[in-house]
């Protein structure tokens, strides 16, 4: 059987959010932000191995904050590069193997800075990644505003997945292992650096990518009152949960 990984990725800075540091290491709720994001990946049934891409010098802490925050939990560690890009062809090359021999047969890829995605988001990325070929949650942008040069606006009318129209992208994103794995080498070739997965996966493949529901909840902690929602959003899951769980 051929198995789904989940990569998350954690080896960026926080200069926006006033961290003094990687941000991924900020507590939200009694722990890490990158150990939520971890724990959602690992939780989902649909996912067979997790790794997590950590930044250049910070292995040790890495590997401490997941034994203390995490313990049981397995997870394969890998240094990051100089860029989202980066960090995504290292973690591809860290699997180029067991994705060439058909033991991996679809990637997943979070952000560890949206610390409120739920395995259930990740399930429904690797069945639609493994249905289709590629997987990116979406949310309509009702606030769009389009502008001609004339300076005349308009409104957008975005609709969800299968329609026409504007959307926010979040993470998860997944796709087909072998694809994505070609892609990030012709980027390689070619000097290529996307914004996100998706955006390499579409240059160099022909793979049909499908949005699905995103989550409203799934926020991208990026200024500093967005850690403040974040702590009391999972504050509240925590408390939800029933005891001895």
């Amino acid at each position: 059987m051929s198995a789904a990984v989940g990569v998350v990725l954690a080896a960026g800075m926080g200069t926006r959010v006033g961290a003094d540091g990687n941000k991924a290491y900020l507590p939200l709720a009694g722990r890490s932000m990158v150990s939520w994001s971890v724990a959602a990946v690992a939780a989902a049934p649909s996912i067979d191995r997790t790794v997590l891409v950590f930044r250049r010098g910070e292995r040790d802490v890495a590997e401490r904050t997941i034994a203390e925050e995490l313990p049981g939990t397995a997870v394969e560690f890998v240094e990051g590069g100089d860029s989202r890009h980066g960090s995504e062809s290292n973690a591809l090359r860290h699997l180029s193997g067991d994705i060439e021999a058909g033991a991996v047969d679809v990637v997943a890829v979070h952000d560890a800075a949206r610390p409120l995605a739920g395995a259930d988001l990740v399930d429904a990325a690797v069945t639609v990644a493994r249905r289709h070929g590629g997987a990116v949650p979406a949310l309509a942008a009702p606030d769009v505003l389009r502008v001609d040069p004339s300076g005349t606006a308009e409104y957008l009318a975005p609709q969800l997945p299968d329609g026409a129209g504007v959307v926010r992208v979040q993470t998860p994103q997944a796709f087909r292992a072998l694809p994505l794995l070609q892609a990030y080498r012709a980027a390689e070739r070619t000097g290529f650096e996307g914004t996100d997965t998706s955006s390499c996966v579409e240059r160099f493949t022909e793979l049909d990518i499908r949005t699905f529901p995103g989550a409203e909840h799934n926020l991208k902690v990026t200024f500093p009152a967005d850690l403040d929602i974040a702590d009391r959003l999972l504050r509240a899951r925590v408390r939800s949960v029933p005891r001895g769980r």
